[in-house]
């Protein structure tokens, strides 16, 4: 995508959707990010929470699934509230790469 291209989507956007497109940025330049990492070569270099190899999308996932919250902390006790708050932040942000991983992996288990 262009500069371009995007500056006519980010100009049909509503208010509250150009409020968010910023939040989103000031993040991403800012590194707000708490409690989420990117590191290659760790769980094929998907987002995970920190020092963990607990992959964003594995949680967005299990919510999908029906799992709380409450029952994502039991099942993960390394896992703190803070961490699925700052998880779902992150999946809502860039949703396209949650989706997009939780596809993969689905396609990875079907060949299994």
């Amino acid at each position: 995508m262009t500069l371009k291209e995007l500056e006519k989507q980010l100009l049909a956007l509503t208010t509250a959707e150009k409020a968010q497109a910023i939040q989103i940025l000031v993040q991403s330049l800012t590194n707000m990010w708490q409690g989420i990492e990117k590191t290659p070569g760790v769980c094929g270099g998907d987002v995970c929470i920190q020092n963990t190899r607990i992959p964003v999308w594995s949680l967005v996932n299990d919510r999908n699934l029906g799992m709380s919250d409450a029952e994502i902390l039991k099942a993960f006790p390394d896992l703190s509230a803070a961490d699925l708050v700052n998880a779902w932040a992150y999946a809502h942000a860039y949703a396209a790469e949650i989706e997009q991983a939780i596809k993969e992996n689905d396609e990875v288990m079907l060949e299994n």
